[in-house]
């Protein structure tokens, strides 16, 4: 099957599915960060945040990727060098997973700006009017509530960075498709191997859709059965 190629790639497709959940991990840092600043009271931090969102959003994500990529490694040797350290050579799933985290952070942070925006104010208060602390009113009113309305929105820039990181693959990580490209100059099939390739993206993504709708499912149980 595939001239013996298939558990080489199941092999990429495991690395890939590991660098989409940890730019997931850096990706909700950055975006909880960022709807934090663009709901902050300090016009600095939702300047900040507001540059953050529209100059990424703005720009082709092979474009980031490429110039974050050598760009950051350009930055960290030039303090290195400074420092007398000498030349660092930054780990490519580091790198990747960086980016991609930061990358689609700004597209969490308008996804979870808009879903803590949409908790009725009121709830907030009246927590607050009940001597909750702040920590307490985010894990107990604001969280539960921002969770289900951010999950169709997350679950859409979710799908997309699956696809994204099929770009790593130029920066030299060995994902899926750099094992579907390496095997396919070997045999000379592009086709079949490209082909492979998006079933196995299609199964990640249906097998992530199936997990977002049950998950939604279970937070919207008390809505479901306050409507009836």
């Amino acid at each position: 099957m595939l001239h013996g190629y298939f558990p080489a790639l199941l092999g990429g497709a495991v690395a890939t599915i590991q660098i989409a959940l940890s730019s997931l991990v850096i990706a909700m840092g950055f975006g909880l960060l960022g709807a934090a600043a663009k709901l902050s009271r300090w016009r600095a931090l939702n300047r900040l945040a507001q540059l953050y969102t529209t100059l990424i959003r703005g720009l082709p994500e092979l474009v980031l990727l490429l110039f974050l990529f050598y760009g950051g490694q350009l930055v960290v040797n030039q303090i290195a060098t400074a420092a007398g350290l000498g030349y660092i050579d930054i780990d490519p799933f580091v790198a990747g997973v960086s980016t991609i985290g930061f990358i689609y952070g700004a597209y969490l942070t308008e996804t979870f700006r808009g879903a803590i925006q949409s908790i009725p104010r009121g709830q907030i208060e009246a927590a607050y009017a009940f001597g909750m602390r702040p920590l307490q009113v985010f894990f107990h009113v604001t969280w539960p509530q921002m969770v289900r309305l951010a999950l169709p929105g997350f679950a859409n820039n979710w799908l997309v960075m699956i696809k994204a990181t099929a770009l790593v693959s130029l920066i030299g990580l060995d994902d899926l498709m750099n094992r579907a490209g390496l095997a396919a100059s070997a045999v000379h099939e592009p086709f079949t191997f490209y082909v492979a390739v998006g079933a196995i993206y299609l199964g990640i993504t249906t097998i992530s859709m199936l997990l977002l709708r049950a998950l939604e499912q279970r937070y919207s149980v008390g809505v479901r059965r306050l409507q009836t």
